[in-house]
């Protein structure tokens, strides 16, 4: 495993965390699998919210910390063979929130004190630093990407084939099914699907997106780049 000090591994990291709904809690002797409980801050922090009367809030507040790691996979929103798209884990110190920052009634606002993160994805892994993961952003998609993919997925099939029409004619012969399976600030991945296997293709936006609010005039550039092309999917 190498260590890479580009900040690409740590933004991916930050990334799945801001768009994951569940985790998994390891401790020395718990295992624990979390939903709608965590959130991510702007410095970078974990916050968990955990049932006051779990065995670990109760070991948390006894002991002041408790050594953990936490697990997450990032998967694919829309139906396909083959949905892990990266791995990453967290490991550090859990301690209750500072004073006067409660979580929900009936819980106990925890916080990660991280010492290590590592990331790994397409056979490849990095470690990540601490202040790296803290200094990177997410991407602007991050949180609202899984339901951007759906919604494209199942509502907009003339959209998907407008966009498999700018895929360079050599990858798209005999594709059987085209499903977009990544959103991010860089463009669009369409999983073009054929009776044996896979091919990951990217349409890049022109720009990198800073907000949200500009994905809507790059999905535009790109069907606008599609009305020339006349391959139809069979």
């Amino acid at each position: 495993m190498s260590s890479i000090h580009s900040d690409a591994p740590a933004q991916r990291l930050r990334s799945i965390l801001a768009g994951a709904t569940s985790m998994t809690l390891r401790t020395t002797d718990q295992r624990a699998e979390l939903v709608g409980r965590h959130r991510l801050d702007g410095h970078g922090q974990v916050r968990i919210d955990l049932p006051a009367d779990s065995r670990l809030a109760a070991d948390i507040t006894r002991q002041g910390e408790v050594t953990a790691i936490i697990e997450l996979t990032d998967l694919v929103p829309t139906p396909v063979r083959d949905r892990v798209r990266g791995r990453g884990t967290l490991s550090g110190w859990l301690t209750p929130a500072a004073l006067g920052e409660a979580g929900p009634v009936g819980d106990l606002r925890v916080v990660l004190d991280l010492a290590n993160a590592e990331f790994s994805a397409d056979g490849v892994s990095a470690t990540i630093d601490p202040a790296a993961f803290a200094a990177a952003e997410p991407d602007p998609l991050a949180a609202d990407e899984a339901d951007l993919l759906c919604h494209l997925d199942r509502h907009h099939p003339r959209t998907i084939e407008r966009l498999f029409r700018l895929i360079d004619p050599h990858h798209r012969y005999g594709v059987q099914r085209v499903v977009p399976v990544r959103l991010d600030r860089h463009g669009l991945v369409l999983r073009l699907e054929r009776v044996r296997g896979h091919r990951d293709v990217r349409l890049g936006f022109a720009t990198t997106l800073r907000h949200q609010d500009e994905l809507g005039r790059s999905m535009a550039a790109l069907l606008a780049n599609s009305a020339g092309c006349p391959h139809r999917l069979r």
